[in-house]
C-alpha cells in the first residue's frame, strides 16, 4: 500500500515559490517607498519651524 505524498509537479511548486519571491520583493519596494516618504515629513516640522525663524528676522529687520 503505497501513499502518494505529493500531488504538485515541480514546476507547480516552482511557480508558487516564484509568486512568493515577487511578492516579497513588491513588499520590500512599498515599505522603502514609504520609509522615503516618512522621513520626509518627519523633516516637515524642523522646515516649517527654519522657514518661520527666517520670516521673523526678515520682520524685524525691515526687510519684508
Amino acid at each position: 500500500m503505497t501513499r502518494a505524498r505529493g500531488k504538485l509537479d515541480v514546476e507547480d511548486l516552482l511557480k508558487i515559490v516564484l509568486v512568493l519571491v515577487v511578492v516579497w520583493l513588491v513588499v520590500e519596494i512599498v515599505s522603502e517607498i514609504l520609509g522615503v516618504l516618512g522621513g520626509l515629513l518627519s523633516l516637515a516640522p524642523s522646515v516649517i519651524g527654519a522657514a518661520i525663524l527666517v520670516l521673523l528676522v526678515l520682520w524685524l529687520l525691515d526687510r519684508i
